[in-house]
């Protein structure tokens, strides 16, 4: 079964995982230690996320690094702003509601 960027964000330790390689590359064991949990739980996360391609490995030496893989990012950008504009919409439409209640009021 093939994962999408959805079910990889969809965890909350994914997701901090993501915001710590943001910055900066990192080793497992560095991003592990960011955690209370094991080092192979981590592992699994980030397979989970390089199978998502939301994040990249480049070998150094005997070291991998992970990186964040921005161009996967941006698929859920746009995917959120679709509803980015309804929303804003939404509540412009409220603010306009709550201007004239205000201005009822006086």
């Amino acid at each position: 079964m093939r994962r999408d960027v959805f079910q990889a964000i969809a965890d909350p330790t994914r997701r901090a995982i993501i915001a710590l390689i943001a910055l900066q590359a990192m080793t497992p064991n560095t991003i592990a230690e960011n955690f209370n949990t094991t080092r192979q739980a981590i592992s699994k996360h980030l397979r989970i996320l390089t199978e998502c391609e939301l994040v990249k490995q480049v070998q150094q030496g005997r070291e991998i690094y992970y990186s964040l893989e921005i161009k996967k990012m941006k698929e859920i950008d746009e995917w959120l702003e679709q509803y980015r504009k309804i929303w804003e919409i939404r509540f412009d439409q409220l603010d306009d509601v709550l201007s004239t209640i205000k201005k009822n009021k006086k």
